[in-house]
């Protein structure tokens, strides 16, 4: 295989065709990096961006953070801050593509750091991204396995009569046998060689689609009762039990659904080698999978909250889903039409497998950023985590990120307000890991960064701001208090969570 420099300020940097005529640049530019081919390119367009439209899966940010949404601003916050999310959000994925499409490598961020800060700083911020960024995927994993967890305990209580009915609920020890037992299923599908993993992430895509507008159709259209559209659109719920009562605090605290569930599309990135095409079909992946994510999830924030009546009520943990909001408007949607909720069971059994298909590619995505740190020397045991079998799969990494992934769940046992600080490293952790590359490519890089087929041209530099200013604000206003007065077990600890992940690394 050969490649030849473009010339300077063509906007391209490896040949168009390989010498084996496959025309596929990205797997030439990988060579140009310095690296071995190691895995399968067999991966398209569709695969790369399943991957990431999966990890974002409204079905499972949205339906896991509702009662954070209804809590803090209610309808308002989750309609209109969607869009504030998003939008920022989109200029984050924007300036992420466009140092992918320079820099198509399993790597991802933490490459691209190296790369885009200079000789000087180069070690110590590859290094920062990459454990931010390795660390931030198992936080997402542990959040989403534990999440379909409690989904699923909610869907066996309302199965067995509902909590005021006699229904089972499980304790925290079966919560924690079921999140077991979800990882070990993830870690299995992922030892599958890769034509196996493409199929299951298109499927899971096209069930994320088609979950959405199955859910925002028929959950409103069976209930009895409808919301407005002015209580959609303008109530701003401020009636809390978190003793915060200034509207602009609230709106803020309520972004988190939005923010959290706009996170993992940095796994178009970790898959590029896996890709054909990576230097084009990589950023497009990472774009697609933002903005598609957008309008379905407005789509189903509406659609759901055009069946909310009673906030108080859905948020009671003496409701028949012990306080699980979205489960409740499901199954109470239901059952005032037919007297029965087991509709709404069914339609959260549609979001469990969503939210299964999610944690199935988020331990995808870690175990090629395993792969790649571990390529790098980075990790303890380097080589033992960098073995590929004979499927051309990194197949310790991907039993390490499961194995990690349960082990950070285990503080739930202890404290949920403990667990919640995964959920912080998660979301913050991975917005740092994201913003990094971004910081140093508008400048310690703003000169000599070659862009590759994907640019901004000359917007590059201005959307690379707005992006980093937007994660340092969103790292600020989620590491306020969401609960006075503050105490031990009311105090936010994301600031103790990723203050404390920087010291550690």
């Amino acid at each position: 295989m050969t490649w030849s420099k473009s010339p300077a300020g063509s906007g391209t940097t490896a040949v168009d065709v390989d010498a084996d005529g496959s025309g596929d640049t990205g797997q030439a530019r990988l060579r140009e990096l310095g690296y071995k081919q190691e895995l399968k390119r067999d991966l398209s367009l569709l695969s790369n961006f399943a991957f990431s439209f999966t990890i974002i899966s409204v079905l499972t940010g949205v339906t896991t953070l509702y009662n954070t949404g209804l809590n803090f601003g209610g309808p308002a916050t989750m309609t209109f801050g969607w869009f504030v999310a998003g939008a920022f959000t989109m200029t984050v994925g924007l300036s992420m593509a466009e140092i992918c499409s320079s820099f198509p490598t399993s790597g991802g961020l933490y490459y691209w750091s190296a790369r885009l800060s200079g000789n000087r700083w180069s070690p110590f911020a590859s290094w920062i991204t990459g454990w931010f960024n390795i660390v931030g995927q198992w936080a997402v994993t542990t959040s989403v396995d534990f999440s379909l967890a409690q989904l699923i305990q909610v869907i066996i209580l309302l199965s067995t009569g509902g909590n005021n009915g006699g229904g089972y609920l499980a304790s925290k020890y079966v919560v924690i046998a079921f999140h077991a037992a979800i990882l070990l299923s993830h870690a299995l599908i992922n030892s599958l060689p890769i034509s196996w993993l493409s199929f299951f992430g298109q499927f899971a895509a096209a069930w994320n689609m088609l979950g959405v507008f199955v859910l925002m159709i028929a959950v409103p259209a069976v209930a009895t009762e409808r919301a407005s559209a002015k209580f959609v659109f303008t109530h701003l719920n401020t009636d809390n039990s978190a003793g915060i009562h200034n509207n602009l605090y609230i709106f803020v605290l309520g972004l988190l659904m939005s923010q959290y569930t706009l996170t993992g599309y940095d796994a178009s990135a970790h898959m590029t080698e896996e890709t054909k095409n990576a230097d084009k079909n990589g950023p497009i992946g990472i774009i697609s999978a933002i903005s598609i994510s957008i309008v379905v999830g407005w789509g189903y924030i509406l659609g759901i909250t055009f069946a909310v009546k009673e906030i108080p009520y859905l948020l009671s943990p003496d409701n028949e889903a012990g306080g699980y909001a979205i489960a409740e408007v499901f199954y109470l949607a239901f059952k005032s039409r037919y007297g029965s909720g087991v509709g709404g069971i069914v339609c959260l059994g549609i979001v469990a497998v969503a939210i299964y298909f999610c944690g199935m590619s988020s331990v995808t995505s870690n175990s090629r950023m395993v792969y790649a740190f571990s390529r790098d020397g980075a990790m303890p045991l380097s080589p033992v985590w960098h073995k590929v079998n004979k499927h051309e799969v990194p197949i310790n990494a991907v039993w390490l990120s499961a194995f990690v992934s349960l082990c950070m769940a285990l503080p739930s046992l202890g404290s949920l307000v403990a667990f919640q600080a995964m959920v912080s490293i998660a979301t913050i952790g991975l917005y740092i890991a994201y913003a990094l590359p971004i910081f140093f490519r508008v400048t310690l890089a703003r000169k000599h960064f070659v862009p590759g087929p994907f640019n901004l041209g000359r917007y590059g530099v201005l959307v690379g701001w707005v992006a980093v200013l937007w994660v340092v604000t969103i790292t600020v206003l989620f590491s306020l208090p969401v609960t006075y007065p503050v105490t031990k077990d009311t105090l936010n600890y994301t600031p103790v969570a990723v203050g404390g992940l920087f010291i550690l690394v």
